[in-house]
Formats: structure tokens, sequence, C-alpha cells
């Protein structure tokens, strides 16, 4: 029987308030939402790493271990790194966050509220409403997740675009993106396996159809808010996933803890670029070598950042929900016995939507 969540803590909340839900160690604490007062510590002088992903899509043999080790070491390092030479279009960024605002600008909230998220499965498809992500704390922000099957990928003859969008038009602007992330996800997976000393095919077949969460992250502007911020934009948490793909945004905020030093590090990656983090699954089937990492979206510091939405367009990484999550072979005695990911998935995710979110099924 699952453990009852206990009540939201708001802004004072702390993730070891929560510690019964994680599936994988988290030892470290920390404020889910930043602290106003400036009493937390910031590592100004850490930088994430600059991996450049062309050494793998187009070196040879040596290209592709280099690739390899800087990821590796990245993930090690902070589970965060910046990736360039990724070969997608900026245009393709640029549109996607066009999109983003005309989505959430122009379709009414009535209308939105027809999505509603559901809150089921591993991939939690569906609207948020503003200050309702998560029922831990108010978050900032409108989030829509968009799973596999709310795009023409497959060449489904059941698909009717209206179960998934409001109108006509967002799906193969958002599709686009989509599939130019698609291409990176074997890439990626293979090198963090070579990293790790496995065969970097392990998982091809398993990630040959991806299942993932296209999020669209809509933050409206501070000055807009009815009332001035007293948290964060979004609070701290760690993904769930194998990894997250994220165009670097426009708009600063995101922050991501160290657990080396335990302080926060301010992550500035250039237009263009693909922010990476790895989530719960990759440390459970790293048996916590490569560690998930916590991050947060934070206010603004430049003034001129508040009058002007912030907008995010993360692609999450998961396996689908029969699949079994194991740790990985030659990686010493495992601290993890195999779990399929739908009960591993949603028994985490159960501290945002509840105690009885957690499946088995």
């Amino acid at each position: 029987m699952t453990a009852p969540i206990p009540p939201p803590g708001g802004i004072d909340a702390v993730n070891r308030d929560f510690c019964q839900f994680d599936q994988v160690d988290k030892s470290h604490t920390y404020r889910l939402s930043e602290a106003c007062d400036g009493s937390e510590a910031f590592d100004e002088d850490f930088v994430v790493r600059t991996c450049d992903l062309s050494d793998y899509l187009h070196g040879d043999a040596a290209g592709r271990r280099r690739f390899a080790q800087s990821l590796g070491q990245a993930m090690e390092e902070i589970g965060f790194a910046i990736l360039v030479g990724h070969g997608i279009d900026r245009d393709l960024f640029a549109d996607a966050e066009r999109a983003t605002v005309e989505l959430f600008e122009t379709v009414s909230i009535a209308e939105r509220m027809r999505y509603r998220a559901c809150r089921s499965g591993s991939v939690n498809q569906g609207y948020f409403p503003i200050e309702q992500t998560t029922i831990i704390h108010p978050d900032l922000v409108e989030g829509w997740v968009f799973c596999r099957r709310a795009f023409d990928l497959d060449g489904d003859p059941d698909y009717r675009e209206r179960d998934f969008w409001p109108r006509p038009g967002f799906e193969p602007r958002f599709r686009a993106l989509v599939e130019a992330e698609q291409r990176l996800i074997q890439p990626i997976m293979a090198a963090i396996l070579d990293y790790l000393g496995c065969d970097p095919d392990l998982y091809a077949d398993r990630l040959r159809a991806t299942n993932f969460g296209f999020r669209l992250n809509y933050y409206p502007a501070p000055d807009t808010l009815p009332e001035p911020p007293r948290g964060g934009r979004m609070l701290g948490h760690e993904d769930v996933d194998l990894f997250t793909l994220l165009p670097a945004p426009a708009i600063e905020g995101l922050q991501v803890f160290n657990r080396r030093s335990l302080k926060w590090v301010r992550l500035h990656a250039p237009p263009g670029s693909i922010i990476l983090n790895i989530g719960d699954y990759m440390q459970r089937i790293s048996n916590d070598r490569l560690l998930s990492t916590t991050h947060r979206v934070s206010q603004p510091r430049d003034p001129a950042a508040r009058s002007v939405p912030r907008i995010s367009t993360p692609l999450a990484v998961y396996l689908w929900e029969h699949e079994l999550l194991e740790v990985l072979p030659g990686l010493g005695e495992p601290r993890y016995p195999p779990v399929t990911a739908l009960r591993f998935h949603t028994a985490t995710t159960a501290k945002y939507y509840g105690a009885d979110y957690a499946v088995d099924c």
C-alpha cells in the first residue's frame, strides 16, 4: 500500500519531505522553491561542459569515443551538458518558441481546459493550468505535455489531430522539431553506454520508436502576475526519464544543484545549443554511477525579462511502460532490483500527483 502523501509545503518545503516516493538514492537536501532572501549558496565559477555531438554523428571511431568520454564525464560531474554540433536547424527552435506563444496566447483558457491532463500512466499528457503542475508547490508556469501518439509519426490510420491539438496547424510545426530531436536519441544513448563500458547498441531496439514526453512550458511575465512572486518559477526536481533534451531558452532561469559543492549553478547555454540532463531512469540502470541532477527555474534577474514570458520546450526520453529498468551489466552488484518502467515512473511521480497515482500494471 502506498504511503499517504504529506500535506503540501508551499515555498518552504524541502525535498526530504517527500523522500518516500524516491525510487533511487537522493540523500541531498534542498529547498523545493528558490529562496528570495539570498540565503542559498551559488557557485559562480562552475561551468557546465560543452560537448560536440558532431564528433559522434560525423566522426570516426576516435571521434565517437571522444564524444562519449566528454559526455560521460559531464554526466558524472553534474548530470548536465551543453550539446553543440547536433545538426538541428536553429530555425526549428525559434519556430517552436513562436508556436508555443501562439498556443498559450491565442487559444482561450476554456479551450485549453478541454485538454486538461488526465494524470494517468507514465506520460501525463495534456494541459496543466498555472500553479497546477504539481500538488506540492504552485509553480508559476503553464504546461502542455504531448506524448508520441499526439504526433502523426507512425502512419497510424486512426490518428486524429483534434484529439490532441486545439487547432489545426500546431502539430506539424512541433513535429518538425520532435522528428529532428528523435534522430539524436540513439547516438546520445549509445555514447552514454559506451562510456559506461556497455554495448553501445544495448538499447537500440528499445529506443527505435521512442516513448517520449514533449512539454511546452509557458512562464507568464512576472510583471503580469496578480501578485509579486514569492518563490521561483518552477520547483526544484529531478527528471524521471533516461535523459531530457532542452533547446537553450532565450530567458535566463535554469539553475542546477551541484551535489558535490552543495551549491546552485546558473546554467548559461548559447543560442542554438541543446541542454542535456539525465534522469532517474538513468540513475537506476547505471547503479548510481550517473546521478539524476536537481534543477529548477528561478525568477529572472534582468529587469527587461520581467515583462516578457519565458518559453521552454523540453523533450523527455522514456522507455515504454512494459520495459524493465535493470542495472546495466558490468556496473557491480545491483543496488536496485528490476522494475517495470510503469511502476517505477508512477511511484516516483506520485509525489507530484497524489499517492494513488502509483500503479503496477
